[in-house]
């Protein structure tokens, strides 16, 4: 599987969101942050129809408490995941991968919960804004990490590139992704640039006592 990170900035429209889909045609997921689409949904499906990518972000319904919306669009633009934020986590099988989502501060404030979930293999996080101190970042970053432990899956989740939390001086961009056996593979610290990561799920010798989960090769470009 093929996944784009992108750290978009904030934007009223979704210019950047279409930039990386022509940028990566052969793409099959494109992870953008929390409220990214805005109330562009429908041309979000449209565009994830017309590229044949999965999209997994979040937008806003504005007459709504709580406003946010984590979002997975399928890669013939219809709506196979929209959860709240701080309801219990949602599951879908998409690309023979059984996929959640974390929205933003969900992370620390709830983590990763719903018992009638057996087993995830990717849980993709949309972030709001840059994190607003270097204590922050180290916190977000452990807590995905002990997520992945705990759930022997693949962590990956991305800010947008600009904004700041409230009055906050500070907006770290984040962009990260951790392997099921709880290594950082990637950690992007104020770095913006987009991230291609390859997932090849390996074949595990049935005597062997890693899991297939755990046999997951993960390629990050650009590294580092």
């Amino acid at each position: 599987m093929k996944i784009i990170i992108g750290q978009p900035r904030l934007e009223q429209h979704l210019l950047q969101l279409e930039a990386e889909l022509k940028q990566h045609p052969d793409a099959d997921v494109l992870l953008f942050p929390e409220g990214y689409l805005n109330q562009n949904i429908e041309e979000a499906c449209r565009l994830a129809a017309t590229y044949g990518t999965m999209i997994v972000s979040g937008h806003r319904k504005l007459h709504e408490r709580p406003k946010d919306r984590s979002i997975i669009i399928n890669k013939v633009g219809d709506i196979v995941l929209e959860k709240a934020k701080y309801t219990p986590a949602e599951v879908v099988e998409e690309h023979g991968w059984t996929i959640s989502t974390l929205l933003c501060d969900e992370l620390v404030l709830q983590g990763f919960r719903n018992e009638k979930i057996k087993s995830v293999d990717m849980i993709m996080h949309s972030i709001g804004v840059g994190m607003f101190s270097e204590e922050q970042y180290s916190e977000w970053v452990e807590e995905a990490r002990q997520i992945a432990l705990q759930h022997q899956c693949i962590v990956m989740g991305t800010s947008h590139a600009d904004g700041s939390y409230r009055d906050s001086e500070i907006s770290i961009s984040i962009a990260y992704c951790i392997a099921p056996d709880g290594e950082v593979v990637l950690a992007s610290h104020s770095d913006t640039r987009t991230r291609t990561i390859l997932l090849d799920k390996g074949h595990t010798d049935p005597s062997s006592q890693k899991s297939q989960k755990d046999s997951v090769n993960i390629t990050i470009a650009p590294y580092g």
